[in-house]
């Protein structure tokens, strides 16, 4: 049998520290962007150490790579810390397993980053840095609802008649959400390969709507240029339907307004890496925002499943007279 959910309120300030932890993971993938947007990757040859030194002189390249390993480090005492408290603070075990988990992904994490530099950055070990950076900062969002003081409880029960709709909403952002991390992935994969400007305009493809596949960089750009739509048409499909049978429910409507806003803010910057030729702020920021989509929608689909926010795709009545709760009905 599951673990039943305590949704006894956690330390309000476990929830602040690891909004800061969200924070500081958020500015590491945005400077783990920058050293691939600036060609820094192998600007420190050596590994944990660079140069034989813990701090090498800060020239070139060199800034951008050490600062995102002494960034990483922050993010791992961070992580350490967090885990330590959570496992000290909060009552829910599957709570405290999901701190571990980022503290084990953020070792895992470190490991890969060395390796990718000790063996001049083979293509699968960068792929897996990059999965494992974007996994971590989904364990991260999925901490800071968890700990949320009002996560599992929306303050009242509300009667609402919901319509017979498939695939239920949970669903759909979970789908929306795996699209998304591989999209990331496959993005990783176009940077690495050297493949953003394999196709030179946007947003047609050679001035073609399907490019003509002469090599691998080109073929892996269209691929993400495909998954681009892919992902824009499920957060879309989301959004509607939020917004459409669940704009009563505030934690669903906020969160489904900020994936769109961060969607739109994604696109125009891969527009704008295309066309001002990869300069490193668009590219940079394209890296960041694509986790912040995938963040947004990891968030909607937690809160989606979250107890007390009524998702339930049949036809039903739930009330609850007895605890005097206010009665709102959403219609289709």
């Amino acid at each position: 049998m599951p673990e039943p959910i305590n949704i006894a309120s956690p330390s309000l300030a476990l929830h602040r520290f690891v909004v800061v932890c969200a924070a500081a993971t958020f500015f590491l993938i945005f400077v783990g962007g920058l050293v691939t947007s600036t060609g820094s990757a192998l600007a420190v040859p050596d590994w944990p150490l660079a140069f034989g030194r813990l701090v090498p002189p800060l020239t070139g390249g060199i800034r951008f790579e050490w600062g995102h390993r002494l960034t990483a480090g922050v993010v791992g005492i961070l992580t350490l810390i967090l885990a330590v408290w959570t496992w000290r603070r909060e009552p829910r075990l599957w709570v405290r397993v999901t701190a571990f988990a980022a503290l084990g992904l953020v070792v895992l994490q470190a490991v890969l980053g060395g390796l990718t530099v000790l063996m001049l950055l083979p293509l699968p070990l960068a792929v897996a840095h990059a999965a494992a950076a974007q996994a971590f900062f989904c364990l991260m969002i999925s901490m800071v609802l968890f700990t949320h003081p009002g996560f599992g409880s929306t303050g009242e029960i509300a009667e609402v008649r919901l319509p017979r709709k498939r695939p239920p909403l949970g669903v759909l952002a979970t789908v929306t959400t795996a699209a998304a991390y591989l999209q990331m992935l496959l993005g990783a994969v176009l940077r690495h390969l050297g493949a953003g400007l394999a196709i030179p305009d946007f947003p047609t493809s050679f001035g073609r709507v399907v490019p003509p596949f002469d090599s691998l960089a080109v073929e892996i750009n269209f691929a993400h240029r495909c998954g681009a739509l892919v992902v824009a048409l499920l957060v879309g499909w989301t959004f509607a339907r939020v917004m459409r049978f669940y704009s009563a429910e505030r934690p669903l409507r906020n969160v489904a307004i900020l994936m769109l806003g961060l969607l739109v803010l994604q696109i125009t910057l891969g527009a704008l890496t295309i066309w001002s030729g990869r300069a490193v702020l668009p590219t940079t920021a394209h890296v960041a925002i694509g986790a912040a989509v995938l963040g947004a929608s990891l968030a909607l689909t937690i809160r989606a499943y979250e107890p007390g926010v009524r998702t339930s795709p049949a036809n039903l009545v739930t009330s609850a007279p007895a605890l005097g709760v206010k009665r709102r009905q959403v219609s289709a």
